[in-house]
């Protein structure tokens, strides 16, 4: 975590990191804060969209529990 006075100088450099490394960095200050790329924002957001769908949580894990050789090879839609 970085103090937000520590962050301020390189702001741009920290904005620059995290849009390349799509890593987020902690801000300390009075209630802390997580800077992150637009990308991993998205990302995030898609996840949390699809696990508030019910039963897809379950899906998934069924899905990957699967062998691509039980998979059909032709889907019906």
């Amino acid at each position: 975590m970085i103090p937000i006075n520590e962050s301020q100088p390189e702001l741009q450099q920290s904005i620059d990191s995290v849009s390349e490394s799509h890593q987020p960095i902690a801000l300390e200050h009075t209630s802390n804060t997580v800077l992150l790329s637009e990308a991993e924002s998205a990302s995030v957001q898609e996840t949390l969209d699809l696990l508030s769908v019910p039963g897809m949580r379950e899906s998934i894990r069924e899905g990957m529990a699967t062998s691509i050789e039980e998979c059909d090879r032709h889907l019906d839609w």
